[in-house]
């Protein structure tokens, strides 16, 4: 993929060394001349330039990337990028930094968003899901809300314990995709056992999360 990062601070650096690494094309937009390193990362293509810009956006070509991440430590500039690479160059994908969260309903379709990544909500995420036993944790968010990443980590006495996943009757529109036990990551099957303390990750709407936890203890 062709990628163009708005911000080259740490997080655009990081992303951009990641996505390189994974083979794809990147481009690195930085306004401040003061913050144009390229040697930290000579793969990547970079650019001096105010990603707010319009004319900018045209000279660099922003049409022709697959993905734009909107990566700067400022809100207003992630969303005026974010819908600017939407509308004005439809870009199919937009995915876009949130760095407070007071500010992460804005960050929405009708900003071009099409992903936002919320680091306070992450790490508030990574704290419940380490101390939380039998309860439902949201760890990420897809399609601006119609499908979440969600954990719950079953206590002993839950009631599908010991037995089969095929057993369990998970409501429409959610899918148990990993088991974490222990040090290990299991693919689910349907004949494979779930036990007291699996980490149990599932991919499902925002509507069907209080059913999936009543299933998963008993609650119904």
């Amino acid at each position: 993929m062709r990628v163009a990062i708005a911000g080259a601070g740490n997080v655009g650096r990081s992303i951009a060394q990641e996505l390189i690494e994974n083979g794809h094309q990147v481009m690195l937009i930085e306004r401040l001349p003061k913050a144009l390193r390229p040697e930290r990362i000579p793969r990547a293509e970079w650019i001096l330039a105010d990603a707010c810009e319009l004319t900018s956006l045209q000279e660099m070509d922003l049409a022709g990337c697959d993905v734009v991440v909107a990566a700067t430590g400022d809100d207003k500039t992630n969303l005026v990028v974010s819908l600017l690479a939407k509308t004005e160059f439809a870009v199919p994908r937009v995915v876009a930094r949130v760095n407070r969260a007071e500010n992460e309903w804005l960050f929405t379709e009708q900003w071009g968003v099409d992903v936002s990544v919320s680091k306070p909500r992450m790490m508030a995420a990574l704290v419940e899901e380490a101390v939380t036993v039998g309860d439902l944790v949201r760890l990420m968010t897809f399609r601006q809300g119609e499908a979440n990443l969600v954990e719950i980590t079953l206590p002993v006495d839950a009631p599908y314990v010991g037995k089969p996943v095929r057993n369990v009757p998970l409501p429409p529109d959610s899918a148990l995709v990993a088991i974490v036990r222990g040090k290990r990551v299991l693919t689910p099957s349907p004949d494979d056992p779930i036990e007291g303390g699996d980490e149990l990750i599932f991919v499902c709407t925002a509507a069907v999360e209080d059913e999936v936890r009543s299933v998963l203890l008993g609650e119904r």
